[in-house]
């Protein structure tokens, strides 16, 4: 038996960054747990939805290798982030879809040459807005399994990540941080357009269970499309369209290519009377 929320359709890279002063951990607690809808960009790296201060969505990636939250300027300033001294700001609320939310996470506002470079070059199939790195990655247990369409995050309430030390000015090294520009330049020289006119997923909010003799809706997030639509728990989804569904993957492949505002045929057996439901998938987060 599967539980999954669907959002219809579907290797973090080492970042060289600048010196910067210590962070200080986070001073209030996140969620327990939390299932985090995730895509892989064209370069592979995990890419997540994330509101800041109620704004967004942006589009970061998972780092390890990075030791902070990391935002361009551009985005600092979009969302009104006030900096001190040396850099650093706090968001309010640091929402990451799937429902998990980090108040009172630090940020380091940089212009870091990979985004640039890759944003530049249009390498990843889609704009990046920054990355989460180790001050936000360290609180969790983050399970990746590339088959499923969800990260696990599970909050480690009795570990203290030990506090980013500084690194020194110049940790970039090298003029390595005009990388960015220079790629940039390139992409001029070389025609390259980058192309970020995505058309996001679409939103569906049903849970499902997958059973022997079909697919059953398991539970409806309040206010979803599907609740909307009419979808209730312990309906068997017997079509999408023109598709059969039997099982997981035939959902997946029927939502496959849906994306926000796409209104689709929902055939659904309910109290043994089938039911064709319209159903608009909305924006998830």
């Amino acid at each position: 038996m599967r539980r999954v929320f669907l959002l219809a359709g579907l290797a973090a890279a080492l970042f060289i960054t600048p010196g910067f002063a210590a962070d200080p951990t986070p001073k209030d607690k996140p969620a327990a747990a939390a299932e985090v809808p995730y895509r892989l960009t064209d370069t592979k790296h995990v890419l997540v939805r994330v509101k800041l201060n109620g704004q967004g969505p942006f589009n970061f990636i998972l780092d390890t290798g990075a030791p902070a939250v990391f935002i361009p300027n551009k985005i600092a300033k979009k969302i009104g982030l006030k900096l001190d001294d040396k850099g650093w700001g706090e968001f309010d609320k640091f929402a990451i879809e799937g429902g998990l939310i980090v108040e009172k996470a630090r940020t380091r506002v940089e212009d870091l040459f990979q985004l640039e470079g890759m944003n530049g070059m249009g390498m990843a199939g889609v704009e990046l807005h920054g990355v989460i790195g180790y001050n936000v990655l360290a609180q969790f247990r983050i399970t990746y399994d590339f088959t499923a369409d969800k990260l696990q995050w599970v909050y480690l309430k009795d570990f203290e990540p030990p506090v980013v030390k500084p690194i020194g000015k110049g940790g970039s090294g090298g003029g390595l941080d005009m990388m960015g520009n220079v790629m940039k330049m390139m992409a001029g020289l070389m025609g390259v357009k980058p192309n970020f006119d995505i058309a996001p997923t679409g939103f569906l909010g049903l849970e499902y269970d997958e059973k022997k003799d079909g697919l059953y809706a398991k539970s409806v997030l309040k206010g979803s499309p599907a609740d909307k639509g009419g979808i209730v728990a312990g309906d068997k989804i017997e079509s999408i369209r023109t598709t059969s569904i039997d099982d997981a993957s035939d959902l997946k492949k029927a939502l496959a290519k849906a994306k926000v505002g796409d209104s689709l045929k929902f055939t659904v057996l309910r109290d043994k009377e089938s039911k064709i439901l319209t159903i608009e998938l909305g924006k998830g987060l």
